[in-house]
């Protein structure tokens, strides 16, 4: 029998990735140690929710490579991959929410990846001052950190794309360029040409923050399927702690603004918080900006999710208790691509599948001699259509 995981709003799964790996000097690896000690578990269990911390991976630090100038660090880099990917997997199985604090942004293929053990379609919304669109053939230093969603679309360094077995781990149309401010000519060539969902810094000070907001979650399907948060911290203007700060485009209120946005979203699957540098935070400041602006962000998420559960009538099946067998809406209407146990009434339409167990409900069929052509299960990735 399928087991349906079924995500509780109010509990997130605290991890910690501690890499400066895929980045150009030291000190990012410090992220995840520095949040916890200015008080994020803290300033998040205020709020109302149960915080899981699950530690971190070993860390992995940048160090000088000239043997590979054009994609830097590799190994240490699908070192931090390996390490993390299960324990994204362990976050989403656990029904909570992951908060995965790193150093560098090369951990987003590994939040995706962990994602995927469980959905089929995942997108991402990448909030971040630079596109990290080049790859080996086009970077001029070699840093593997402005590769990333290269390496997240099937391009750039083998190494790399070759860590999901079936590229792209996310396909072009299914993620979202938030806020850039800066683009290298390569990238601007590549946007030229690409599907891939582009608000340039600019354009959303024009448009509206919630606007184009709301527009990149329906243009990645995010009110359809579930989608990864990426943020980087150095898209907020003059924010002095990190590696490569930037002024103009977005500002603190912009960021705000939108970050609730996604994070109201029932089909979030992820958070990651990339590029503190707590060596550049000699007086606290910056970790005590990230910490208020995630517990803001995440008491809006609660807040949403608690007035959408005030407002829905009673599920059929709490409706009809004690009838043998009970079909709730979510099923009827569930995505092409869902897997639906029958077996099993849905609590909440934010679910996702445990595919060991589908595993052993597939194998129960066959000894049954029942059809094999039933849907494949999550470990079974399908390419997106």
């Amino acid at each position: 029998m399928a087991v349906k995981i079924v995500r509780q709003p109010n509990k997130i799964a605290l991890l910690g990735a501690p890499t400066s790996a895929a980045a150009m000097s030291l000190g990012h690896e410090g992220a995840p140690a520095a949040l916890r000690a200015a008080g994020l578990i803290d300033r998040l269990r205020s709020i109302a929710y149960e915080v899981a911390d699950l530690g971190d991976d070993a860390p992995q630090l940048f160090q000088p490579d000239e043997e590979s100038p054009r994609a830097r660090n590799l190994p240490r880099i699908l070192a931090v991959l390996e390490s993390l990917k299960p324990r994204v997997e362990q976050a989403v199985k656990s029904c909570s929410l992951p908060l995965i604090l790193s150093g560098d942004c090369s951990i987003a293929l590994a939040t995706v990846a962990g994602a995927r053990r469980y959905f089929r379609n995942v997108g991402m919304i990448y909030v971040d001052r630079d596109a990290d669109l080049n790859t080996p053939a086009t970077s001029p230093s070699g840093c593997v950190d402005g590769m990333v969603v290269s390496h997240l679309n099937g391009r750039g360094a083998a190494e790399l794309v070759r860590f999901w077995g079936e590229p792209p781990l996310v396909r072009e149309p299914d993620l979202a360029l938030f806020g850039v401010a800066r683009l290298d000519p390569p990238e601007e060539e590549v946007l030229a040409r690409s599907p891939v969902r582009r608000y340039l810094a600019a354009d959303i000070l024009s448009k509206g923050v919630e606007e184009s907001a709301l527009e990149a979650v329906e243009r990645i399907h995010g009110n359809s399927y579930e989608f990864v948060l990426h943020f980087d911290v150095d898209v907020i203007s003059d924010f002095a702690a990190t590696n490569y700060p930037g002024s103009g485009g977005l500002g603190l209120a912009e960021v705000r603004e939108a970050l609730i946005v996604f994070a109201r979203q029932k089909h979030l699957a992820a958070i990651e918080v990339t590029a503190y540098n707590p060596a550049k935070d000699a007086d606290g400041s910056g970790a005590r900006l990230i910490i208020d602006l995630l517990a803001e962000v995440l008491q809006k998420r609660l807040e949403n999710f608690a007035a959408a559960a005030a407002a829905e009538p009673l599920p059929v099946h709490a409706a009809a208790a004690g009838a043998a067998h009970t079909t709730s809406p979510d099923q009827a209407e569930a995505p092409a691509d869902a897997t639906i146990a029958t077996a099993l009434p849905a609590p909440s339409p934010d679910h996702a599948w445990s595919s060991d167990s589908l595993e052993e409900q597939a194998e129960a069929e066959t000894s049954d001699g029942s059809p094999e052509s039933q849907e494949s299960s999550g470990t079974e990735q399908e390419s997106q259509s």
